[in-house]
This record gives structure tokens, sequence and C-alpha cells, in this order.
């Protein structure tokens, strides 16, 4: 059943099995971005990191589209405001974007169509992507005669050359989901229409899994990226040693010792 998340209509919420499908819902504007979407996305992940039943997560947008970005009608109102209050009206993004890294289970983008601007921002906070091969992702700021936000410059810089990155950025140009494969940013490509039902068979497969266990996973890897070799060794020790004492590791490696599927939802209350 899909329904508006914490009664907000910005966001529509269903559950797939184990999979919380997570939908911005601004239709007409190829759901282009709102503080009422900004505040129900980061509440309902936040909700979703405490509920046993959630064992991952799908983000995607209506009608065919992921999402077109910032309101160009909203953002024209802010040049007569002052800088803090600029600052203010943008850290709901940026906390959002935060709350996507931070969530400890895996959070999965289905794209389909447009990924623009902070569009395109979302799509790559995300843990994994699944983009349809016809999906048009752009850093599409310099359009409009703006910079980029949300951390577009932070996640593509993980995957492309400073000048391929530069490009991007002083273009706009859209590149396809096919080609942002080739790059390295999408994990699943595929055909138009059938990229949100992929993304549900990928999370569903991290759904079943050991939720402790896949927390820390999802913290190494965002690690990875910003860590020294010293410092990534420390923090895999810390959370290898704390593993070892979980009933996640005593169900996994008595599983496969007894040559039998793992059950981790036992674990969960």
């Amino acid at each position: 059943m899909t329904t508006a998340s914490n009664a907000n209509p910005a966001l529509l919420a269903r559950r797939e099995g184990g999979v919380l499908v997570l939908t911005n819902n601004n239709e007409a504007a190829r759901n282009a971005l709102s503080p009422d979407f900004y505040l129900g996305l980061t509440a309902a992940l936040q909700d979703a990191a405490t509920d046993p039943a959630v064992g991952a997560i799908v983000l995607t947008g209506a009608g065919g589209h992921f999402c077109s970005g910032g309101d160009l009608r909203r953002i024209a109102t802010r040049r007569d405001q002052p800088l803090e209050k600029r600052r203010e009206l943008l850290k709901g993004l940026h906390d959002l974007v935060r709350a996507l890294r931070d969530c400890p289970k895996p959070v999965v983008a289905a794209v389909e169509g447009a990924a623009a601007g902070a569009g395109l921002s979302l799509a790559l906070a995300c843990d994994m992507l699944v983009a349809a091969r016809n999906a048009a992702f752009s850093v599409a700021y310099v359009k409009v005669g703006l910079s980029p936000d949300g951390g577009a410059t932070a996640f593509l810089a993980e995957h492309l050359s400073r000048q391929l990155l530069t490009e991007l950025c002083l273009t706009g140009d859209r590149v396809s989901g096919e080609r942002m494969q080739q790059l390295g940013l999408v994990n699943r490509l595929a055909e138009p229409g059938d990229a949100l039902a992929q993304a549900i068979a990928l999370a569903a497969q991290m759904a079943e899994g050991p939720l402790q266990a896949m927390a820390s996973i999802k913290s190494l890897c965002r690690a990875a990226y910003d860590n020294s070799l010293e410092a990534q060794l420390d923090m895999e020790a810390e959370l290898m040693v704390q593993a070892q004492a979980t009933p996640e590791s005593a169900e996994g490696i008595a599983a496969f010792l007894e040559k039998r599927p793992a059950n981790y939802l036992q674990l969960r209350s």
C-alpha cells in the first residue's frame, strides 16, 4: 500500500516486504525539490533506521522522473534575502544528504527520466544506483547561473578525473544512464520503465541481511575515500572485533558450518 509519509504529500511511502519504497511526489514539476520533501524524507530515513521491519530502502520519483532539482521559482525569490537566510534555506538539502549518508540501512536510488542538479546529488548520495538506459543525468546548475550543491562535486569526484568533472559542471550536458554506468556511477542498468523493479530486487537481496554488519560495512565504504590506509585499518579492526561478539556473526558462522542459509530476520525485534 502506498501512503503519504507522515501525512506529507511530497513523499509517498510503501512497503515491499522488508524494503521501504520512498517516492518523490511532485510529478507536475518533474519532482522538483521542496522543504516539505526535505523534511519528509529526512524523517522517513530516521524512522527506518530504528524500524527492525525495514531492511533496505529504495528512493525513486513519481511520473517517470527521478528529480529535476531545485524549484527555480522558489530559488528566484531568495536573491533579495540576506546571505545567512539563504544559507539557512540550503541547510535542508544538505541535512538530507547527510541523512542519506548516515542512515544505517542500505539506500538504493531508482532513476528514470531526469536526475538534474540537486536531483543528481540525491541519486549519488544513495549507497547504490539503478538507472534506466535512457535516464538523463546532468549537473545542470551552470545553465541557470548557479554553482553545484548537495555534494554533487564530491560524489562525482569519487569516480571522475578533474577534467571530466569540470566538463560536466561547466557545460551542464546530459549524460545517459548507460554512460553513467560506464563511468562507474551506476550499479545496475535497466530498460526504460524497469529501474524501480530492479532497485527493489537489489534492495530485497540486502533486506534479509545482518543489519548491524551492514551498517558497519556502509560506514567503512563511506570512510574509505577519505581515510589513510592506517586510519582505515584501525576502523576495520574496531568494527571487526565488535562484530565477532554479535548474535549476527554467531548465526552467520553457524549457518555456514551447518551448510544452511543464515536467518538474520529472527534476530530482529
